[in-house]
């Protein structure tokens, strides 16, 4: 059985040995295998990353622009939802007050 401290120190070691590099290095340096033609490090290694990472930045970008979208369809809902529902209130509102100048009336005579 492996202790708390042997299995950190297996762990940093780990990390260590992966962080050396960038990306687009080559096998084993920034990451490990990302294909043969980022295996072969060099400039068409990091051009490759260079496109990974243009592609990644631009789905992502894609994804919040679209849940941005369907938060602002929200919002325009419940706006909606909103200005009926202060349309039944005042309808509301307005009907209670005929009742009780109706509820007055009677009382008079």
């Amino acid at each position: 059985m492996l202790s708390v401290s042997r299995v950190a120190s297996r762990m940093t070691g780990v990390v260590a040995r992966f962080s050396t590099g960038g990306h687009g290095d080559g096998a084993g340096r920034g990451g490990g295998s990302g294909g043969s033609i980022r295996d072969a490090g060099g400039a068409f290694g990091k051009m490759e990353a260079a496109r990974e990472d243009e592609y990644f930045y631009k789905k992502q970008k894609a994804q919040l622009e679209e849940l941005r979208k369907h938060i602002q369809q929200e919002v325009d809902h419940h706006k909606s939802q909103l200005e009926n529902h202060q349309k039944v209130l005042d309808r509301h509102q307005k009907r209670i007050s005929e009742i009780e100048a109706e509820e007055r009336a009677l009382g008079k005579e």
